[in-house]
């Protein structure tokens, strides 16, 4: 008895021994984690370390109305909207925080202006009718401003304005009901948020700014980098010597799909980066305002163009391939063209970076030989885009076949019209579906099928040579309306690969606290 009670005491002490070291792994790992995604958070952006510190460095400053006691003194306890207001208010980038910095302080000064004024009215009637008064006031400022937050131009512009109006508006009012002195609230409420403000553009403004037309200044010119490597990896691997076969490892790494998701994903960003950049006061070295709305008309002339690399990519991944021996004959004007298109694609990136107009006339001609000798190639082999004979006449036996079969089928259900419908679809099936195989198996082995996927992947090249002209005028547009300088001898064309290193969307921390 006493070796079984031993024996029991070992075992539950093992277990529990077992327990903690499981436990202590855990932790282990997940501190390990943390750092490892702590780590790489701050390595993609260091701007987020200093954004950090910054918001750290703010709330120090602004809990001073609190924690010193001539201040305390002055301000009392309204001292906490102005901390609430540094963070909500505090954004990443200067634009943004401009923007809502504006439309906070905005919305405070007119809610508070209009609820002293619906106070001083209020003030001349008797209390039941008072409450009356103030209960309409509310229903019908309320009513308005959300109606009002519906128009698309409010909606983009001032929305946050307009729930910050609506806010104050009924926290002065329904208050101004049990208090006597309405505008020392109002005071006090536009006084501490003023501060919160006030410090929040200081510290974005002054204090290692991150502006949001800069970066997307610097993600138009990635873009345009990005699907130039796209494209030149796509055409490279095409006309490569082994057979191409469908890519089954995660698409994230793919440097194809890399450079066409970051345009095709990036319209919602632009839109919102063009829109804190129109708060931010820049100017052009012609102190003019920088057109930052052509910026997304140039991102929108990059997803139309983009269309056509994903089309690539599908090619490149077709189930149906052509054979080397096609491809071979195609791949050095076509090699002429990519290289062209991408040289393109990198010249306008190099002259939205130095700020100085593009200039198309050093890439025609060579673009139009590209074009030139791809059209002769496609000449001098016809009859990979018109089809064998051998093609031709396996179609149309194939075709009779197909015919025959389909009149069996029908011949069969006249014959047994007494069976239910049912039965007759089910016969239908069990006689299409070999046929329809068949039928598939013998496409495959076509050579006018072939033939098919190299002229879809030349005319997609062709249609990409047509697309590449609507970017080349939106960006042209640009330099006009920014006033870049002129095209000079002494300018290179230097090829660059600047990949964006942030992603702006996860630096967009934008707060709509009830406050």
């Amino acid at each position: 008895m006493a070796d079984i009670n031993s024996t029991s005491k070992r075992s539950s002490s093992h277990y529990y021994w077992e327990y903690i070291y499981s436990f202590a792994d855990k932790v282990k790992k997940s501190l390990g984690l943390v750092k490892r995604t702590t780590w790489k958070v701050a390595k993609e952006d260091p701007r987020r370390v200093i954004h950090a510190l910054k918001v750290g460095l703010a709330l120090s400053l602004i809990s001073l109305l609190y924690l010193l006691e001539p201040l305390f003194k002055g301000i009392g306890k309204n001292a906490m909207w102005a901390v609430m207001t540094v963070v909500v208010v505090m954004e990443f980038t200067v634009g943004s925080t401009l923007c809502k910095g504006l439309n906070r302080g905005l919305g405070t000064i007119l809610a508070g202006s209009l609820a002293c004024l619906i106070e001083y009215i209020a003030d001349v009637s008797a209390k039941t009718y008072r409450a009356v008064f103030i209960g309409a006031a509310v229903f019908l400022v309320g009513y308005a401003a959300t109606y009002v937050r519906f128009i698309p131009y409010i909606k983009k512009h001032y929305d946050y304005g307009v729930l910050i109006f609506l806010l104050t508006f009924n926290l002065i009012t329904v208050s101004s009901y049990r208090v006597e002195s309405v505008w020392s609230i109002a005071r006090d409420r536009m006084l501490t948020i003023a501060i919160g403000c006030g410090l929040c553009l200081v510290m974005s403004l002054f204090v290692f700014p991150n502006w949001s037309g800069e970066y997307l200044h610097k993600s138009i010119i990635s873009k345009l980098e990005g699907l130039a490597n796209a494209i030149e990896v796509c055409v490279k691997e095409y006309f490569c010597e082994s057979e191409i076969q469908s890519s089954e490892d995660d698409s994230c790494e793919d440097p194809i799909y890399l450079g066409y998701k970051a345009v095709l994903d990036s319209k919602a960003i632009e839109e919102t980066l063009a829109l804190q950049a129109s708060w931010e006061p820049r100017c052009s070295r012609y102190f003019r305002r920088i057109p930052w709305k052509q910026y997304t008309k140039v991102g929108l002339a990059l997803r139309h163009f983009s269309y056509t690399v994903v089309a690539l990519h599908g090619c490149l991944q077709s189930e149906i391939q052509t054979p080397w021996s096609i491809r071979s004959q195609y791949k050095e004007p076509c090699m002429k063209l990519t290289e062209q298109v991408c040289k393109i694609l990198r010249e306008l990136a190099n002259s939205i970076r130095n700020k100085r107009k593009f200039c198309p006339h050093i890439l025609s001609n060579d673009l139009n030989v590209a074009l030139e000798e791809l059209n002769n190639a496609l000449k001098s082999q016809p009859q990979y885009s018109r089809g064998s004979r051998f093609g031709r006449t396996a179609k149309i036996q194939q075709e009779e076949e197909f015919r025959a079969s389909f009149s069996s089928v029908n011949n069969c259900d006249s014959c047994e019209h007494q069976n239910s419908e049912e039965e007759s679809k089910e016969r239908q099936k069990k006689v299409l579906r070999p046929q329809l195989s068949k039928t598939l198996s013998m496409i495959t082995s076509f050579q006018f099928s072939e033939s098919l996927p190299v002229a879809a992947f030349t005319s997609l090249l062709l249609e990409m040579v047509a697309k590449l002209d609507h970017v080349i005028n939106e960006v042209e547009q640009l330099g006009r309306m920014s006033h870049f300088r002129e095209f000079r001898v002494e300018d290179e064309i230097v090829v660059t690969c600047e990949r964006p290193k942030v992603n702006t969307s996860h630096n967009d921390m934008n707060s709509y606290a009830e406050d």
